[in-house]
Formats: C-alpha cells, structure tokens, sequence
C-alpha cells in the first residue's frame, strides 16, 4: 500500500491486483488492512486512495458471502467518511468510495443505510454522491432498497427547490429516473418480494410532485446535458404518476418532449424516454393521445429517416435491424 504513490500506471495496476488476488486468499484481513492504512494516512494524495477503494470493492464483490458483519461495519463506515470527506465533487475518489458501499449493500443494505441516512437530513443538501449511492443501490439492491424509497423520496422533494448549481439538478434527476426503474421493478415481481403488499400508489403523489418541478423548471434550461438528465428521468418516471394526472399532463408532455428533438443532434433519449412515455399512456387507456397523433408521426418520421440512412451508412442488413422478430414488431 505504501508503493501507491508510485507515479508508474503499471506499478500502481499491479498492487490492485496484488490486493484482490490477497484479498482472495483473506479477504478481511485485507479489508480491515485497507481500512487502518487508510485512517492512518489521512494525508494521503486522493488517486493513491483511489487503488485501495478500488480493491476493497473488488474484495467485497468476490467475498460477499464470506464477510463478517463486524467487517462489514468498518468498510461502511471507511467508504462512507472516504465519499464525503470533501464536499467538492471529486469524481475518481468518491465514485470508488461510493462503488465500496454499493458493493457491501448487496448482503448489508440496511447497515450501509444506517449510515449514508445520516448525511442525508431533510432540509439541507446533500452531498452529489450521497444521491448517486442511493441510486445505484436502488438498481442493485431492488428488493433491499424499495422500501427505503418513500421516505428517501418524501425527505428529497424539498430538496429539489433548494438545487441551483446544474450537477446538483442532474444528480436528483439520476436519482429519481433509477428509484422509478427499481420500483417497477419491484412491482413487476411482488411474487419474490419481502413486501408483497406495496402499490404503485404507495409514490405515485411523490413522483408527480418531482415530476412537476423537473418539467417546468429544470427542462427549459439552457444546458443540454441537464435536460437530457431530465428527459432520462421523465420516461421512467412517467410510469408511476397517478393515472389521472399522467392523462392530464400528456397535452402539455407530448409536446415538451417532442420540442427537444430540435435541440439535441442525439436523439437516442429522447425517443427512450418519449417511448416510456406512450407505454406508460396506453397501459393507463390514455384518450389524450388521438389528437398527439399527428404531431408524433410528423416528428418521428424524420427520425426513422435519419435512423435507417445510419443503418446503412453502417452497412447493417436493413432487414435484420427492422424485424428482428415478430414481437418486437407487435410491440414497435
């Protein structure tokens, strides 16, 4: 651990492997080792720090089963101080924190919750990854996090008014499109579920109170990679609002969504999301959609266009990219 400072990329790749291949051997004899050498280098340069959450993580992925929860604790607690230990946004140092978490969460979710809830308290921003780990452990840990999520959503909606700089905005948006994903995930298999008993109802006002402020607010902005964060959220998101207020929304939607394919040269989200969004219409009997009818066709034929000219700039057989199979064609 000491050779980290080693400026070589190739000294530095070969003590994370010489780490994961001890941590095989004794995983939490490494793992307790990273997390004293760590607390006792507190001075130590963030990429070197990076190496050693690097492997703990890999540790933890290969040894889940194996970890004694005592070991499990100490991790918890080292990746959760490592994420937040500066409240700037320093990516490489604190996404490796926050991959260590999202690991341990897979057997200790409630213990990793335990602690990231408490730098997340309801009426002052949280720290961007603090969100981010929430989000990945959402689509990770689906049937561990769900029921975490009503009361993460009710202590977030605050916050979305309280976000003025745009990675901020773009961090509840990721947030709110995965926590929508794990939900209906969730619901799609209540037979295996630990809670059988949760309904879509259970957020629906939450999620439609987020949706309020992410359409008309934060996807009028002027940066680009906002809203397509937002875009990315709203097709999800879509899913889980009350069926009357999707069908009362849907005039003022449709055409917010199609307006952005005159913004963005890359499409691909837009139609994901406009995509979810029909889904989401037609499951619910939406009426509203007759009279979209000639807008959506007038918008999306040029994109079918511009699609296939791709394809073939490409050289892909046109015939296999169109009907791969009967399914997908009923479904298209």
């Amino acid at each position: 651990m000491d050779a980290t400072t080693d400026k070589d990329p190739l000294v530095q790749e070969q003590i994370y492997n010489a780490l994961c291949y001890l941590g095989e051997s004794e995983p939490e004899e490494i793992l307790n080792a990273c997390d004293e050498y760590l607390r006792q280098h507190d001075k130590l340069a963030y990429p070197h720090r990076v190496i050693i959450l690097k492997a703990m993580e890999t540790v933890v992925k290969d040894n889940i089963g194996l970890l004694e929860k005592s070991t499990a604790k100490v991790v918890i607690f080292l990746a959760s101080n490592e994420m937040t230990k500066s409240k700037e946004v320093i990516r490489d140092w604190q996404q490796a924190a926050s991959n260590v978490l999202v690991a341990v969460g897979q057997r200790f979710i409630n213990k990793v919750m335990e602690e990231v809830l408490t730098k997340f308290q309801p009426g002052i921003l949280p720290h961007y990854f603090v969100m981010q780990t929430f989000a990945n452990l959402s689509v990770s840990n689906v049937f561990g996090m769900v029921p975490f999520l009503n009361s993460i959503l009710g202590t977030m909606l605050p916050m979305l008014g309280m976000a003025k700089q745009d990675h901020m905005k773009s961090v509840f948006c990721y947030a709110l499109q995965h926590f929508s994903e794990s939900i209906q995930e969730y619901l799609a298999n209540l037979d295996k579920a630990p809670d059988p008993t949760v309904r879509k109802d259970t957020f629906s006002n939450e999620i439609f109170s987020a949706y309020e402020v992410l359409f008309n607010s934060w996807l009028q902005h002027r940066e680009a990679k906002l809203r397509l964060a937002v875009v990315e959220a709203l097709g999800p998101m879509s899913y889980l609002m009350p069926s009357e207020k999707l069908e009362e929304q849907l005039p003022k939607l449709i055409p917010g969504i199609l307006a952005l394919y005159k913004k963005h040269t890359e499409a691909f989200y837009i139609s994901k999301s406009l995509c979810q969004i029909l889904e989401a219409s037609v499951n619910i009997g939406s009426r509203s959609l007759d009279v979209q009818l000639d807008p959506l066709l007038g918008t999306l034929h040029p994109q079918v266009r511009a699609g296939l000219g791709r394809v073939q700039q490409r050289g892909c057989p046109l015939k296999y990219t169109l009907y791969q199979s009967d399914a997908q064609q009923r479904k298209g």
